[in-house]
């Protein structure tokens, strides 16, 4: 690969920095799609004790590369994205991967085939992260932020994709756990103030 064509990829990834998400942060922010990458990509390094036998270096990979097709399309919250949103995405990914140097464009697809078949271990772990992430980001952010189908939304997203794993069952858990005792201040602090 060339240097011009690195910065081209470097410049085409810092669009996810300025993609904000549904989500906002602890302190009310909007988050980026960056920052969720970020921070399911270093989940995915911090379990590397609890999945030995799996690539993690690989999950790794899946979770910095996920959402980079919402450079394209913007992030659309799960409950309002449709099939037809997901193919647009999906096509726009696909023919900006071939667009890449050869060598980099088919370690990229076959990656994201693996991940898009979610049948390998790997997969399920990155899109388990994926989900569970987005759940706890909530459960940081302000409740003000939560709209009025997060409330039911936040106890069940990702329950599915953990199912592999008894682990990831604990820690949906225990994610779960948090949301409930989110909600249950809440609904005390609203009480009080009545």
């Amino acid at each position: 690969m060339k240097p011009v064509e690195f910065l081209q990829l470097v410049h085409f990834a810092e669009k996810l920095k300025d993609t904000t998400r549904h989500c906002t942060t602890s302190k009310g922010r909007a988050e980026s799609v960056a920052e969720h990458s970020w921070r399911i990509s270093l989940m995915a390094l911090f379990l590397r004790s609890e999945f030995p036998e799996l690539d993690i270096d690989k999950v790794i990979a899946m979770c910095l590369i996920h959402d980079l097709g919402e450079a394209f399309t913007g992030d659309i919250p799960s409950f309002n994205k449709t099939s037809s949103d997901e193919k647009i995405e999906d096509s726009l990914f696909r023919k900006w991967i071939e667009s890449l140097p050869q060598e980099l464009s088919s370690v990229m697809m076959k990656l994201y085939d693996e991940m898009m078949a979610l049948e390998s271990k790997e997969a399920k772990l990155y899109k388990a992260l994926d989900k569970i992430e987005a759940v706890i980001q909530h459960n940081e952010s302000p409740i003000e932020s939560w709209s009025e189908n997060e409330y039911q939304l936040n106890k069940t997203y990702g329950m599915n994709e953990v199912k592999f794993s008894e682990w990831m069952l604990k820690l949906r858990e225990e994610v779960l756990n948090e949301t409930l005792r989110k909600i249950d201040e809440s609904e005390n602090s609203i009480r009080r103030c009545v």
